[in-house]
Parts: C-alpha cells; structure tokens; sequence
C-alpha cells in the first residue's frame, strides 16, 4: 500500500512538473523561434529549473522590458541593423538589454561600461578607445561592432550561441572548466541548480536572455500587446490630413489594416477626425518611404522632389549641411521627417527628399561602393 501511495505521489508531481512546463510553452509561443536563434534544444522549454525560473522572474523581467524598450528607442533600429547586416541574430540585442537596459552610460560595480558592458581590458582587445575624454564604449555603433566580433570569437570557439552568450558573461575560461567537468555543452546540464558548474550568475545569466527574448518576441511576433503604449523603436508618426481612411492609407503602404488599427486604436470607426488641421498616426519605420511617395502631405505641402534616400546622422551634422549634401533643403527635410525642431541626434535615420539626379547618382555610387 505504501509503494502504491509512493507511486501516485511521484505520477502527481511529474504531471504537475508537465503542467507547468505546459503553461510556460503556451504562454510564450515564441519560444520556438527564441530558441532556434540561440541554438537551444526545444525541450528545455519542459526543463524544471528554466520553468521555475520563469514562473518566478516574469512578472519583474516584463517591467524591466519596458522600461528598457523605452529607453532604447532612438538607438534600437542602429543596433538591430548593425547585427542583422553582421549576420547575428537580432535577438542578440536582448542580451545588450540583460547587460544594459538599453542605457548606453550603465557602470557595473566591477567597473563594466556602455551599452554591451565592456570591460577596459576587453574594450583595447576590441579596438574600443577608451580614455579621459572620450569612451567608445558608450558608442551605440562602435560598441555593437565590437560586441558582435566578440559574439562571433566565441561562437566559432564554442560552437553554439548560448554558450557564446554564456561566456560573454562568465568569461572562456570559466565556461570551458565547467564543460570539461560536466562532460557535456549541453544547456540544461550546465544550468543544473543542483550540479552548479557553472555560476548562479551565469546560470541565471542565460535564463534571463531567454525569457526576456520570449516576453519580447511574444510582442514582437504579435501574440501579446503592450497595452498601446508606444514603446517599439521600429515605429514613427506621419502627419496625415483629417477625414483620412486608415484602410486607404493602409492600401498605399501596402500594409495590414488590421495591423494599422492595432497602431492606431485611438482612431475610432477607422477614420481621421475631422477637428484638427494636423493629425498624427504611427506607422511601421520601414513603411515611411511608401508612406512619402505615396501619399499627399498636409496642406498642400508636397514634396517638390520625387525621390527619397535614407540617412544616418554623423556627428557634427545639422539640418543645413545635410540639405547642403543633397542638394535638398531644410524645410523639405522637416516635412518629410515630420521634426518638431531642427534638433537632431547621432545615428537618427531621415529620409531626404532629392531630385531624380541626385537620387540615381547616390544609387550608382552605392552600387561601386558595394563592388
């Protein structure tokens, strides 16, 4: 009898072990995609220690994301793009987030700095100049460069991106002893809470990176919402005239109504509002040259050249000198970013409007410089 107590005992406890994997894996269906690009096993998704984890951390690591996302929202889309065009997953900015919380100042008690946390020795191995006056490591585009080549070090050492994101935190070293001692890279092993080969640190280290990507990713993906607050980097406002459809402007960009709505759910019935002579509505950033050569500014204000090409800011670098480099002019520049003042920030992406020459010539040299 007491064997068979003992046996319904253990089956109760591993169906609540499943049940609770079970709500993880339902919970954050973008765990699937989130796993793949750190090369994580799908069945780590059932692993008691990842689930309890989850279950204990969400609710502050959600907070956390926000709070983060917002912050990060004028140098995300430079990032994202730095690692896409390097060939590393996106979902590496997660990891910067872990680092940083997007805040490109962060200092670590072991003196760590920028937005990746760059030790000073690390920063000169990676050609990050760091001195009195000035410090790379708090450099949006330096910074992730260097990152990513560290990224790229370790994972050519080891193999897989959860190890490389691993020793990005606990160091080469450390992480090959704890491989040597257990006998395995794999992830559910070296993250044992009771083995303990590697550090809580980083055992907690690459847990975080995992559910912060699935609670991002959940969003991204479109499986939950942030309760309309505004928070993506890859989102802008255009200015549109009143009485507008959303669904027409949605044909024009060639986008989802649906998707529009879910941007705009301020805007009843699907129309502009008639009251106001100017009216603001956020569209995806990589709609905004559709959005431009499409559609008719406010007030008659059109766009006198046709065309339009894409610019990063540099440093040292005003309206006045842009327009003068394009052969465009500051007022066009304004409408068609729709800025408030002619302040600007490093790295910012506009879209100059230029003339058909200027257009075709920037396209040729572009095409030599790829050559």
């Amino acid at each position: 009898m007491v064997k068979y107590y003992l046996k319904l005992s253990m089956i109760f406890i591993a169906l609540l072990s499943y049940s609770h994997a079970l709500n993880v894996a339902q919970k954050y269906p973008s765990y699937t995609y989130v796993f793949s690009e750190f090369d994580v096993e799908k069945f780590y998704i059932d692993n008691d220690d990842f689930s309890n984890f989850v279950k204990k951390n969400e609710r502050a690591l959600k907070r956390f994301y926000k709070r983060s996302l917002k912050r990060g929202q004028e140098i995300l889309p430079t990032m994202k793009g730095i690692l896409v065009g390097e060939g590393v997953s996106d979902l590496f900015l997660y990891l910067s987030m872990i680092e940083s919380g997007f805040s490109s100042q962060a200092i670590s008690s072991k003196k760590a700095v920028g937005l990746w946390q760059f030790m000073p020795a690390t920063a000169k191995q990676y050609n990050l100049e760091v001195c009195s006056e000035y410090d790379e490591r708090c450099d949006t585009v330096s910074s992730t460069s260097a990152a990513i080549s560290y990224l790229n070090k370790l994972h050519r050492q080891f193999g897989k991106w959860y190890l490389a994101a691993m020793a990005y935190n606990c160091g080469e070293g450390c992480l090959e002893r704890a491989i040597k001692k257990a006998g395995t890279d794999e992830l559910a092993v070296l993250t044992d809470d009771t083995l303990k080969y590697l550090p809580q640190e980083t055992r907690n280290y690459i847990k975080k990176i995992l559910l912060i990507a699935m609670i991002g990713e959940n969003y991204t993906l479109g499986f939950e919402n942030l309760n309309d607050t505004k928070l993506d980097s890859t989102l802008v406002q255009v200015e549109v005239a009143p009485g507008t459809k959303l669904k027409s402007i949605a044909k024009l960009i060639k986008m989802d109504y649906k998707s529009l709505q879910k941007l705009n759910k301020k805007i009843k019935n699907g129309k502009i509002p008639n009251g106001k002579k100017r009216y603001k509505i956020t569209i995806p950033l990589d709609k905004i040259f559709a959005f431009y050569l499409r559609y008719e500014l406010l007030n008659d204000r059109k766009l006198v050249k046709p065309h339009l090409i894409s610019h990063h800011v540099a440093l040292g670098e005003t309206l006045a000198s842009i327009a003068k480099k394009y052969y465009s002019t500051k007022e066009e520049i304004v409408i068609a970013n729709n800025l408030e003042d002619e302040y600007l920030t490093l790295h910012q992406l506009l879209v100059i409007p230029v003339t058909k020459k200027i257009f075709e010539k920037t396209l040729s040299k572009s095409d030599k410089e790829a050559k």
